[in-house]
């Protein structure tokens, strides 16, 4: 069952349409990346979800009914634009964005302490916003978004900005939070983060869904037929090399690694294993063989090319427009 379902959503301003008739699913407990080029629509499907705006056609259901306000307490928001206010102090805001999720001052605030222990911040309670460094605004603006423990968590490039230890403490986090059965949805442009951290996909381009769903089964899916072996030529022909095979296979790349040599072959998409691994064995004596699953970044770039290439006109370039 869908924990959050997007059904025939349609944004529309004025002429320009941002998003064009979404049908999407988000199981509960995963991590669900939402990627796409800028001005895709992502940002704007976002907002959807967190009731900033709403829908010109279509319905958004949370846990199996139709979205409504109430849900807002339930949903922790960090967006790309960070957003604090830099005279206020840091405490005084972060209790104040916590009183707003609807926590008491008391828990709020021993929530707050224990979060603040854990990223190392302790220091910066009676600080102004001003007076912290990007890094250190962006632990406390994640702090924030996470403290009121929400079912659904959605993070719109969660790293950017962040050295690699503190990706890396993020990152922990965000698994963890996993672990206790948040939902999250991840909108990076970090294909790494994407293998590394989502169980399930969303491509978004032009403002229409081009794919959805797990991302290995996608991988696999859009993936070239391509395999790497490892070898070592035979004593009695040591001199010999894999070489193109017609009707099996081409050689892509071939490289020394210590004491063996490793193969990335193109596989034609009729050649049965037992035949390719048996006219490999006929030329070089074989130590490993393994498919290759091609990059999430490849995939990326192949369906987006495919859909069109990038998003023409971004909300930005619409808005800029209209003012001219």
């Amino acid at each position: 069952m869908a924990f959050i379902e997007c059904e025939n959503v349609v944004k529309k301003f004025g002429s320009f349409t941002a998003l064009d008739h979404i049908n999407l699913n988000i199981p509960q407990g995963g991590i669900f990346g939402f990627l796409g080029p800028n001005g895709a629509g992502k940002t704007t499907l976002i907002r959807i979800i967190n009731r900033i705006i709403l829908p010109t056609e279509g319905k958004v259901h949370f846990n199996n009914k139709e979205l409504t306000l109430s849900d807002i307490e339930n949903i922790g928001y960090l967006p790309e634009e960070r957003g604090l206010y830099k005279k206020m102090k840091v405490g005084e805001q972060a209790l104040y964005l916590a009183r707003l999720k609807g926590m008491s001052k008391s828990d709020a605030t021993k929530e707050l302490m224990k979060w603040f222990q854990k990223f190392g911040i302790q220091p910066w309670w009676n600080k102004k916003v001003e007076e912290l460094s990007k890094g250190m605004a962006q632990k406390v603006q994640f702090i924030t978004t996470v403290l009121h423990k929400p079912q659904l968590l959605i993070l719109d490039e969660p790293f950017s900005g962040f050295d690699p230890i503190n990706v890396n403490l993020i990152r922990d986090e965000i698994l963890r939070l996993k672990s206790e059965g948040c939902t999250i949805i991840l909108s990076t442009h970090n294909m790494e983060s994407v293998e590394e951290l989502c169980d399930e996909i969303a491509l978004i381009n032009k403002a229409k869904l081009i794919v959805s769903g797990n991302v290995d089964e996608i991988r696999k899916q859009y993936g070239h037929n391509r395999v790497e072996v490892c070898f070592r030529p035979y004593e009695s022909t040591p001199d010999s090399m894999l070489e193109k095979q017609e009707g099996l296979f081409s050689v892509v790349a071939t490289e020394k690694v210590k004491n063996y040599y490793k193969g990335i072959l193109d596989i034609e998409n009729q050649t049965a294993s037992k035949d390719l691994l048996n006219n490999i064995a006929n030329q070089v004596d074989i130590i490993s063989y393994q498919p290759l699953m091609p990059k999430m970044n490849e995939i990326f770039i192949k369906l987006v090319k495919e859909s069109g290439g990038a998003v023409s006109q971004s909300m930005d370039d619409y808005n800029n427009s209209k003012k001219q």
